[in-house]
């Protein structure tokens, strides 16, 4: 199937040359548009963004097979910034991520949880404990993803 769709377009691309200037720009857009969309993959890094009052919180994601990587940072009023890395694995439409971040000059890791919900992805909250001197959650099973941080699909910049 990846191979019909730029073979379709280099057909069309023959054909039109052939004919006179307008088949050819329309056929550039069509041409552009398949190359688009045939790099458009499920690979392709997404961006996202919480803002609530005050407070702001980005997170960029590329995904593979079912591992995710990207950034993540928080700024929250009146509360210390932190930003950094987030790696882990995606189980159905949930992500479960160690957070990597610095804040007050110290690197801390922190699990972390995301439930897709269409273009949205909303943060999960539950009992964390200390293990191994990472922040983890005790149960998955009794993540809450109550919506109250909700992040929305952006264009990445």
């Amino acid at each position: 199937m990846k191979n019909i769709i730029p073979m379709l377009g280099v057909a069309t691309l023959m054909m039109a040359s052939c004919q006179g200037g307008t088949a050819k720009k329309t056929q550039t857009k069509i041409d552009s548009t398949i190359v688009t969309n045939a790099t458009a993959s499920p690979d392709s890094i997404r961006c996202y963004q919480y803002i609530k009052n005050r407070d702001t919180a980005t997170l960029s994601l590329k995904t593979a097979d079912n591992k995710v990587a990207g950034t993540l940072g928080y700024n929250l009023y009146e509360k210390d910034k932190n930003a950094g890395t987030i790696a882990g694995i995606v189980k159905g439409d949930t992500i479960i991520a160690n957070y990597t971040f610095q804040s007050e000059g110290k690197t801390s890791i922190r699990e972390v949880a995301f439930l897709k919900k269409g273009d949205q992805l909303a943060e999960g909250f539950g009992d964390v404990q200390e293990v191994k001197g990472e922040t983890k959650f005790k149960d998955l099973n009794k993540l809450k993803f109550d919506e109250s941080m909700t992040f929305n699909k952006i264009d990445c910049k």
